[in-house]
């Protein structure tokens, strides 16, 4: 079954490569020697912080299996992470590191509470990831004076690194040091404490201090108020917060779901390789979407149908399989047929994954008001934090594919508000008083 990875791997990689490498270098921007040496620092600086987030992910569930921990329990620490990231509020990037490393540290422990408090600081730290590197970027890119176009640029080749070759690398390394050096699934971690140590001394010594937007001081209660009304106020934003929680809640349960979804029978899978071949599966939706948006048709909300019903039918397998498939008596050994079928379909998810992040922050461009916009998607990320928060909690009720059919029907549920979406972007608007004849004109015109 081995050569059946790579097989997978390198068909995945040919595939992203020949998208990378057709695409061209008409609309290159200059920039300054300046800028360049900025966007370079932050570059590495992310990419060395998602160097300790990614490699964590794929050995979270099996090294709380090896402390023979309840799935219920594993259900609730990952809650912990969910639910603290509600708090982590501070704009502090060096607290990241700090409290990353801290978390990494607590996983050499096998007592639950020990554990948990290692989520509670796990989840803090991501909430800091998303947030307060963003902000110190653009706060700092003002500051310098450089073009507001070049922004797009650091961001770009930020998610290209640290969210593409970051990851897949880091899957490739955990599985050298867990599988191939023997130093069992908490080894990633003590790694992934390295490189966050790292990044904070690069932080410490050649990052400046900056107070980002006064804008973000304001009190919390009004900027929820603000958000509640915009969203009332306008479909559109709802409909867009109700897809957006859809899927990403079906998408972090099925971060705690692949690795038993694969290994029922405690099947020795490389938890690190088929890690990279997941992010190698999404980088390849993310060159699809680049492709797909740098075209006028079809528009973002036409083919994001196609997508939540794809990704639908990929995290419908596990069902099908398991109506078809006889359940095995023996435990270990390597992957199973079923095991391999159900990869290429989360391997397709992944796929559609790619070409949500992109494609949803597009939309988001062009329906939340700018200055809502990071307080309204924070209002988005309440009903998504409750969803996965109720359906971890419950796990110990449900089979896997009772939560893998619940994750299918939400994606299910996505296309039918996307496709109300592009109705209602289709509809001549209602308030349009200007008469027939001229309207006509002016489209002639």
């Amino acid at each position: 079954m081995e050569v059946f990875y790579y097989v997978v791997f390198g068909v995945l990689g040919i595939v992203v490569a020949a998208l990378e490498l057709s695409k061209n270098n008409k609309n290159q921007i200059n920039t300054s020697s300046a800028f360049t040496s900025f966007k370079n620092n932050y570059v590495v600086v992310y990419s060395l912080m998602m160097a300790g987030d990614w490699l964590q992910g794929p050995y979270v569930y099996s090294l709380y299996s090896t402390y023979e921990l309840s799935s219920g329990e594993i259900g609730q620490l990952f809650i912990a992470g969910f639910g603290s990231s509600i708090l982590g509020r501070k704009r502090a990037c060096v607290t990241y590191c700090i409290t990353y490393i801290l978390s990494c540290i607590t996983k050499h422990s096998p007592h639950y509470e020990v554990l948990m408090v290692g989520h509670v600081l796990g989840g803090i730290a991501n909430s800091l990831l998303f947030s307060s590197f963003e902000s110190w970027l653009v706060a700092e890119h003002n500051k310098r004076g450089f073009e507001q176009q070049w922004l797009s640029l650091t961001f770009s080749k930020a998610v290209f690194f640290g969210n593409g070759l970051v990851a897949i690398i880091a899957g490739l390394f955990g599985n050298l040091v867990v599988d191939s050096f023997s130093l069992g699934p908490v080894a990633p971690f003590d790694a992934a404490a390295c490189f966050l140590a790292i990044g904070m001394a690069v932080i410490l010594s050649s990052w400046s201090e900056n107070c980002g937007d006064p804008s973000d001081n304001k009190d919390l209660i009004t900027q929820f108020r603000g958000a509640a009304v915009a969203i009332a106020s306008d479909e559109k934003i709802a409909l867009l917060g109700a897809i957006q929680s859809l899927f990403e809640g079906s998408m972090y349960t099925f971060v705690f779901l692949w690795t038993p979804a694969l290994s029922p029978n405690g099947e020795e899978i490389p938890h690190g390789f088929i890690f990279a071949m997941l992010m190698l599966a999404s980088m390849l939706g993310s060159s699809l979407a680049s492709l797909l948006l740098a075209r006028s048709s079809p528009k973002v909300e036409s083919y994001m149908q196609i997508v939540f019903l794809v990704s639908a039918a990929s995290l419908l397998l596990p069902v099908i399989m398991d109506s078809f498939e006889a359940p095995s008596q023996l435990d270990g050994g390597g992957i199973t047929f079923s095991g391999c079928f159900q990869l290429l379909g989360f391997c397709i998810f992944e796929v559609c994954v790619g070409l949500f992040w992109p494609s949803i922050m597009k939309m988001r461009s062009q329906y939340i008001p700018e200055e809502a916009r990071s307080t309204i998607m924070n209002f988005f990320r309440i009903p998504l934090n409750i969803l996965v928060c109720v359906i971890l909690y419950n796990m110990h009720a449900f089979s896997m594919t009772v939560v893998f059919g619940m994750c299918s029907f939400f994606l299910f549920v996505a296309s039918i508000l996307q496709r109300r979406l592009m109705l209602i972007l289709d509809k001549p608007k209602a308030n349009d008083w200007t008469p027939l004849n001229e309207r006509t004109t002016k489209k002639i015109l």
